[in-house]
């Protein structure tokens, strides 16, 4: 991966070995004279981006020098050499092949470094030309990030790689504070604005799940902002304040999208504008001033989706299980998608589901067309699974990082659109807006392209060779001249072969001396001896020697300005092409998004067909019921081993009593471990998911008012990075459900409370359900091993108690994953740990010591857990046992007494609290 020093860049003088500074900064004036130009050079260029690793380009290889090659060898894990000295110090320096630069990025960038991408600017030969000591010029071409990739091997086709910027509204308190926020893919031109409050900003996070996040300097101060966007997995960019000035950020958004005034984009914000103006010039630094091609800037309100948390994610494994492996997850259980933008658009709506009952409704009619269709939908898969990544080859492009295989990329892409239109989309609703769109995309280029390129195309525009014959008239001629000029060598070689008796003489090419005619040692004396001999010596080998001949030099200049002309007209062409794709990209991008929108319905379609889903009902109202209801992501991991999931009911909404419509109900789900309430809480939540993201849901029917908010407490881990043990994980959690939660939220809690004592939880799970019964109001599923809260279900309205049945035959349990209404009797874990395989005699104690401790809990009575849990029994407390303590505190005025008088008063409570406790009573 590394190489000696001195063997790669013929353009540089020999004297680049010398001495050179061994320090990072740009050396003093009385050591000027000790750096070779070269290293000169290099020290400038690292200098104006410290920050970054510096690629600098030398032949073939980007090599990297100083402090930079020791922290590139260690994190890519490639040798360490040196290229000269400094006071006797060696420089460090290390490199890696171009042809292979991106795989090295690629861990660059994941370890967390950004990249200053150094490029020659001239060929060395042009160099020389200004003298033996000139150098090639150089000039950093890209800054790589996190946020600002657009390679094929360095993104997810399947993923967007969002780069996010955050402004803060002045003069807001940190509690209350708003922010604007942007973020844009420069991979596809995807261009987004919005704003939130403080407490929104990880849900942000958590749905686009940016890479890269730009910050000012002030609010790059804030810990706790930054402790927020790093726990997402983005990377945090510190920028100048004037990065992020709204006083001019309208006027640079609408000279970028070369309009007046940015009115006709929406009404935006004075941080937002800010927002998605630092983002741009952020964009065009890292880039050199050239600009991706952008689609219009699109404004995202808050309440136009469902708002799910980061740990709401993460529980319902929507896009990677909680080992991070994709398969297992929502997403990877309905993904029927055959293109990569239709796969980036999946997931982009399930990540962010629609409140708009109406919007909703558009895409089910989508889906409903093709599932009743199957010929025109197959017709459609079978023409996307053909077109290539549009956007992405666009984008490339307009970057001038794109090869001959974007541009066919493109013309395929149109080709295929046509086709697609053809074959007959003019509907109504969205699939007639798909259907313009389709019809808008230029299909004068996609011919253009087509009488353009040849058949078989290079990765890299300067391998030449992409342009198809016929197609300039100037490229044909240099083409011929330079193929012509081949085999007059050819006919050259075999005359000077006859000529002189030699029948192994060859004639050759390298990039050092050109043609030649080599000949063995042996046979040298019939070219130098014969008398007038036009054979020129060149060099000398081992085993042989090299001429030349004026006839072959002249005849070397003609093939290579054939050559170079040919090359150049390519070039032409190729900038040609691209610039006119350019100029087409907004109608493009409207395109390739459309195209996405079709694969996603014909996708979902593809889905409900073979799964059995069914169309729900979505609706403004606090409906929420389910019937034949099934998990998406276990369903099909047990048909895979053959068995077959069991489904179940669910109703969470409004009461049919008349009162409290305007209220969901909470189902308290009680029953043992392994019988299934995991697994119906949570196919509970992806239904609504699924349903709100304009999907069909595994279920016989299903009729379901708009959730706003979801939240999810299911599982238990640690967070021993942040101080934070298993409950108190919980339990922030659960604070922010009961904190957050409204009326239109779906709530889906799963035993809380077990990660302490048991009267402390039991207390927590109790005070828990009231508030989420009489505060938040919210339709939830709460499942519990705390079966003594099934009792609040005659005091309050809008609890149900549902169970999951389980059969007790001959002393095992036999799991029916079956959901009754009523409420559990016990937990059977004894009956789970001897499924799980503990020892029998730890089985066979553990019975002894369950059924002593249930003989003591019978023979203490309902009474006795109304003693030991007095939350709950405030209205069983006997009058003679009225706390004579509280009331002896209530006759204190603690105004008047003085410091004596309130330890004599404390002395008397706890003698009131003794006398209590040995009455029988509680104090």
């Amino acid at each position: 991966m590394t190489h000696q020093p001195g063997t790669r860049d013929r353009g540089e003088a020999p004297a680049e070995a010398a001495e050179t500074s061994a320090s990072g900064a740009k050396p003093a004036a009385d050591a000027a004279a000790r750096v070779t130009p070269m290293m000169e050079q290099y020290i400038e260029i690292k200098a104006a981006n410290p920050d970054c690793l510096l690629f600098y380009r030398m032949g073939d290889f980007y090599e990297l020098f100083f402090d930079d090659a020791s922290i590139a060898s260690r994190a890519l894990g490639i040798a360490l050499t040196k290229r000269g000295k400094h006071l006797g110090e060696d420089i460090p320096m290390c490199g890696v092949p171009v042809h292979a630069a991106d795989n090295y990025l690629q861990k660059l960038i994941a370890g967390g470094f950004r990249v200053a991408v150094c490029e020659q600017r001239e060929d060395p030969a042009e160099a020389r030309k200004r003298g033996p000591k000139a150098i090639v010029r150089r000039a950093v071409t890209r800054l790589v990030t996190p946020g600002t990739l657009t390679e094929e091997t360095l993104l997810d086709a399947s993923r967007n790689n969002f780069l996010a910027a955050l402004v803060k509204s002045p003069g807001s308190d940190d509690a209350d504070s708003r922010y604007g926020m942007s973020w844009i893919d420069i991979s596809t031109g995807e261009f987004r604005v919005g704003e939130t409050a403080s407490a929104g900003l990880a849900e942000f996070f958590a749905r686009i799940e940016p890479s890269e996040v730009l910050v000012s300097d002030r609010l790059g101060a804030e810990e706790s902002l930054r402790a927020k966007i790093e726990e997402a997995g983005a990377s945090v960019t510190v920028l100048p304040s004037s990065f992020f000035n709204s006083a001019s950020a309208e006027g640079r958004l609408a000279q970028a999208f070369n309009v007046s005034t940015m009115a006709g984009f929406g009404s935006f914000s004075r941080t937002e504008l800010a927002a998605a103006a630092a983002i741009l010039a952020y964009v065009e630094k890292t880039q050199i001033e050239k600009r991706p091609a952008i689609a219009p800037l699109q404004q995202v309100r808050q309440s136009d989706t469902m708002r799910i948390d980061a740990a709401t994610r993460t529980n319902l494994e929507l896009f990677r299980t909680l080992s991070g492996a994709r398969d297992g997850s929502l997403l990877w259980a309905i993904d029927r998608t055959v293109s990569a933008a239709g796969a980036r658009l999946l997931a982009r709506r399930l990540a962010s589901p629609l409140c708009d009952a109406a919007k909703i409704v558009r895409r089910q009619d989508t889906i409903a067309v093709f599932l009743e269709n199957a010929q025109l939908r197959q017709n459609i898969r079978k023409s996307l699974a053909q077109a290539p990544d549009m956007m992405r080859a666009v984008s490339r492009l307009s970057l001038d990082r794109g090869g001959p295989r974007d541009l066919d990329g493109v013309r395929r892409g149109l080709t295929q659109a046509r086709g697609i239109h053809d074959l007959g989309l003019g509907l109504a609703g969205e699939l007639a807006q798909l259907g313009q769109a389709l019809a808008a995309l230029p299909g004068d280029l996609a011919e253009e392209l087509g009488r353009a390129l040849g058949p078989d195309l290079p990765l890299l525009k300067r391998d030449g060779g992409f342009v198809r014959n016929a197609y300039r008239a100037d490229l044909d001629e240099a083409r011929a001249l330079r193929d012509e000029s081949r085999r007059v060598v050819a006919a050259l070689r075999a005359r000077y072969a006859q000529e002189t008796g030699v029948k192994s003489l060859k004639i050759r090419h390298n990039n050092m001396l050109g043609y030649f005619v080599e000949v063995t040692a042996a046979n040298a004396p019939s070219l130098t001896e014969a008398q007038d001999s036009p054979f020129i010596h060149r060099q000398t080998m081992a085993n042989a020697m090299r001429f030349t001949t004026a006839e072959l030099a002249e005849l070397e200049q003609r093939i290579a300005s054939a050559a170079d002309k040919a090359l150049r007209i390519e070039l032409e062409v190729f900038e040609a092409l691209a610039a006119k794709i350019s100029d087409n990209a907004v109608a493009i991008h409207t395109g390739a998004q459309a195209l996405a929108g079709l694969d996603v319905a014909c996708a979902l379609a593809e889905l409900a067909e073979t799964q059995s889903y069914v169309r729900p009902v979505v609706d403004d109202s606090l409906r929420f019921a389910i019937t034949g209801g099934r998990h998406p992501v276990v369903e099909q991991a047990l048909k895979k081993s053959g068995e077959a999931f069991i489904a179940n009911d669910c109703d969470l909404g409004a009461p049919n009593d008349g009162k409290e419509k305007d209220r969901g109900r909470l189902w308290l789900v009680t029953g043992p471990n392994m019988a299934g309430k995991s697994t119906f809480l949570r196919q509970n939540a992806l239904i609504a998911i699924l349903a709100q993201a304009g999907a069909f849901v595994p279920a016989q029917s299903a009729q379901l008012g708009i959730v706003d908010a979801l939240f999810s407490r299911v599982g238990a881990a640690d967070d021993l990075a942040r101080g934070r043990s298993t409950f108190m994980v919980e339990m922030v959690e659960t604070a922010a459900i009961l904190n957050q939660a409204g009326r239109r939220a779906l709530v889906i809690l799963d035993e809380i409370g077990r990660g302490t004592a048991t009267f402390d939880g039991l207390s927590i799970a109790w005070a828990a359900i009231e508030h989420l019964h009489e505060t938040n109001g919210c339709r939830g599923l709460f499942a519990t091993h705390y079966h003594e809260l099934t009792a609040l279900a005659a005091r309050l309205t809008r609890i149900h108690n549902a169970t999951m049945a389980v059969k007790d035959w001959k002393g095992e349990v036999v799991f029916l994953h079956e959901v009754v209404d009523g409420a559990a009797d016990r937990s059977y874990g004894i009956q789970v740990a001897k499924l799980a395989g503990l020892p029998a005699p730890v089985i066979a104690r553990a019975r002894e010591v369950l059924d002593k401790l249930e003989a003591n809990d019978r023979a203490r009575g309902p009474k006795g857990l109304i003693d030991d849990l007095p939350l709950f029994a405030a209205s069983a407390k006997p009058e003679a046992q009225e706390d004579a303590a509280l009331a002896a505190l209530d006759g204190i005025d603690a105004d008047a007494i003085s410091p004596r008088q309130a330890l004599e008063a404390l002395y008397r409570l706890k003698a009131l609290r003794r006398d209590g406790e040995a009455a029988g009573g509680k104090s």
